[in-house]
């Protein structure tokens, strides 16, 4: 079997990124990611118009989620799911607003998507939980590698070490990305969204019948958040301003989340996917430690 027969291997159980995807904190840190992708041209374009997050947010929000644990927690699914995402996107192409063509696969605008999560991940970990080591940053960046080769990227598209990385990100940061029409839309305060329609029907009649009060305050979070876990480099290539007041807010926010979330009983802290392959992770540890 040659190497490219070789299916991509997920990161691996009890690693770094094992730790931190299936963790509630996550959550937190997806709006950042999000508007960091969509803040490149060609990626903002794909999104405005071959997207459904304006009609259908909340379903196209669990789809993503989704796919993001596979891809970490999915074993053999996790292969599959990459191939799923890209036969999704061979068809996303067309002229972004600079007017240049793009396609959703082009390897630099696909490595982009790939690329924001890690630091996205680094930069809101100081807030939501513990700093990471130097040896932990290079074993996330590493797992994260795994990731992109999961969805399909070749090792060329990617670097491949830390300290190819930060050049590599800040280029694209002066090169590339802005405010665009998405940006903006993702981060507004007084766009409608509709009520969520996924869960318990109870549940969804009552958040139906108390959105016009939920939602203002949510909007003002999402926001909030948004700005706050990405990283100062990237709001700054943006536009986006951020104050000490709020640097302020975000910090007492990422102690009372340090704390209070480590306290939560598993079903509650880790979302299902990820609860479900560290309980089998444990089970088959103790397999393997009843048989020596």
């Amino acid at each position: 079997m040659s190497c490219r027969d070789v299916p991509p291997v997920p990161p691996p159980p009890g690693g770094v990124l094992w730790s931190l995807a299936g963790d509630v904190r996550m959550l937190l840190t997806l709006p950042a990611a999000l508007t960091l992708q969509v803040a490149h041209p060609a990626v903002g374009a794909g999104v405005d118009e071959h997207s459904v997050f304006r009609t259908d947010p909340w379903g196209r929000g669990e789809r993503s989620l989704r796919s993001l644990q596979l891809w970490v927690y999915g074993g053999e699914r996790a292969a599959e799911e990459g191939r799923r995402l890209r036969e999704l996107h061979k068809t996303i192409q067309g002229t972004d607003a600079t007017g240049r063509r793009y396609h959703a696969l082009t390897p630099a605008y696909y490595a982009w998507v790939h690329a924001t999560g890690y630091p996205v991940y680094a930069h809101a970990q100081q807030y939501i939980g513990r700093p990471f080591t130097d040896a932990q940053h290079r074993a996330l960046y590493a797992e994260w590698l795994r990731v992109g080769r999961i969805l399909g990227l070749h090792d060329r598209d990617m670097p491949q070490t830390i300290e190819e990385f930060w050049p590599y990100y800040r280029k694209v940061l002066v090169d590339e990305i802005g405010t665009n029409a998405v940006v903006e839309e993702l981060l507004a305060t007084d766009r409608p969204v509709p009520a969520p329609d996924r869960g318990p029907l109870p549940l969804r009649l009552l958040l139906r019948a108390l959105w016009p009060v939920l939602f203002p305050p949510l909007a003002r979070f999402r926001r909030f958040v948004t700005i706050g876990f990405m990283p100062p480099d990237a709001r700054e290539a943006i536009g986006l301003e951020w104050s000490d007041a709020q640097e302020r807010t975000l910090r007492r926010l990422g102690r009372a989340v340090r704390v209070l979330v480590p306290l939560l009983p598993d079903r509650l802290r880790y979302l299902p996917l990820a609860r479900r392959a560290r309980a089998e992770f444990r089970r088959s540890a103790a397999r393997g430690a009843g048989s020596r």
